[in-house]
């Protein structure tokens, strides 16, 4: 039992993404956070100044077991990235969010705004 729930353990860490911090974006007082809808991102910030869009096709594996033993079996998922960059000012940095099937999931800053 204690190797069953220690292998789903493992197989379950590794299939979750690797990042280190959430993605979080401030507008003003207001905050989007990681998982955020793309809805709930312009609410909170507004129309960003630039938004680009591209969809890539990922292979993902999946582990099915049943009394037989296990099967892995590999298929392809499509995802969509879109890339809005918001532009807060002279005295702010750029900000890029990154979303993946409408889902917010990463921040990055760019260079100062104008």
């Amino acid at each position: 039992m204690r190797a069953l729930l220690l292998t789903l353990t493992v197989s379950t860490a590794l299939l979750l993404p690797a990042r280190g911090e959430a993605a979080t974006l401030r507008c003003g007082n207001q905050l989007a956070s990681d998982g955020a809808s793309k809805s709930d991102v312009l609410m909170r910030c507004g129309e960003p100044m630039a938004k680009e869009s591209r969809t890539e096709t990922v292979g993902e594996r999946t582990r099915t077991r049943n009394e037989q033993g296990s099967t892995t079996q590999q298929h392809t998922v499509q995802k969509t990235i879109e890339e809005w960059t918001y532009n807060f000012g002279p005295s702010r940095l750029m900000q890029v969010a990154v979303f993946e099937n409408g889902r917010l999931v990463d921040v990055r800053s760019g260079g100062y705004g104008r």
